[in-house]
């Protein structure tokens, strides 16, 4: 079945108007487009779970900085609507700014403490402008589900916590990181990598697995496991550490301590290019 492709708000809203109206279940995947194995993984499982599945691809702007890849983010809409169609979703939605965000927007949504740390810390404003988006999204489809990959891990944590705290009405789902046969977690900025950056790019993984395994034979200490996971990824040469933390899950705050359900979160330059990378352990 051919995939309704939706421009404005007012043209979800009547798709939307319909689905309700005939008791259809609803399932939200956002994306900014340039769709891989990963997005389609999200895509799948909302597939599985819902009547009806919307997925959004829009490069939202108001969550990049000034001197952020904007401009330049890789964008393939026909490819991507190939995939989305390819896959079962019913909806489309792909805005311009202007479709979103009128010339007077002034409303911005900030999710304190947890988005403060990590990505935050070094992408000032970043995490308002996914809420703000989000939100946006959540409300012109009305989803019953939204569903999030665990490689953006804090903002998984960042969504959630938006969402337990205004109460909305949606079930936030966490699906895990795809990843390609050498282990690099799937990434639209995986493009911008040169053939031999893109074999660089491995010692994330491997720093990760490093790390992971330490923690699953008992080891206790955050730093202890910070300074393995830096060792590995520090004798890289075209790697360049912009922060390695072990955090609590759900707080997204550091611990000295590994006890519980922690994130080893990592953001690793190779040349030019900023990478992000995670492991979950849960006890």
């Amino acid at each position: 079945m051919k995939v309704t492709v939706t421009r404005t708000p007012a043209e979800v809203k009547e798709v939307i108007k319909d689905w309700k109206k005939q008791g259809y279940s609803i399932g939200l995947v956002p994306t900014m487009g340039y769709l891989h194995e990963g997005h389609g993984s999200l895509i799948k499982k909302a597939v599985e779970e819902n009547d009806k599945v919307m997925v959004s691809v829009f490069v939202n702007p108001i969550q990049f900085g000034p001197n952020e890849d904007l401009e330049t983010y890789p964008r393939d809409f026909d490819a991507d609507l190939k995939m989305i169609e390819s896959l079962g979703a019913d909806m489309v939605f792909h805005p311009e700014p202007s479709d979103m965000y009128a010339s007077d927007f002034s409303t911005t949504i900030s999710v304190a403490g947890v988005s403060e740390n990590l990505c935050g810390a070094r992408r000032p404003g970043h995490f308002n402008g996914v809420c703000t988006v989000v939100t946006k999204l959540f409300n012109l489809s009305e989803a019953d589900r939204a569903y999030f990959g665990q490689k953006d891990a804090q903002q998984l944590a960042v969504v959630r916590r938006m969402v337990r705290d205004l109460n909305a009405n949606i079930e936030i789902i966490g699906c895990p990181i795809i990843r390609e046969d050498d282990g690099l977690a799937k990434s639209s900025r995986n493009t911008y990598l040169s053939s031999e950056e893109r074999k660089a790019a491995t010692v994330l993984n491997k720093a990760l697995c490093a790390g992971k395994q330490m923690v699953e034979e008992g080891e206790k200490s955050a730093l202890t496991v910070k300074l393995r996971i830096e060792d590995i990824i520090s004798k890289e040469p075209l790697a360049k550490i912009d922060y390695v933390e072990i955090t609590d899950w759900n707080s997204i705050e550091p611990v000295d301590i590994i006890d519980g359900s922690i994130l080893c979160a990592i953001a690793v330059y190779i040349g030019n290019t900023r990478l992000i990378d995670n492991f979950i352990y849960e006890v």
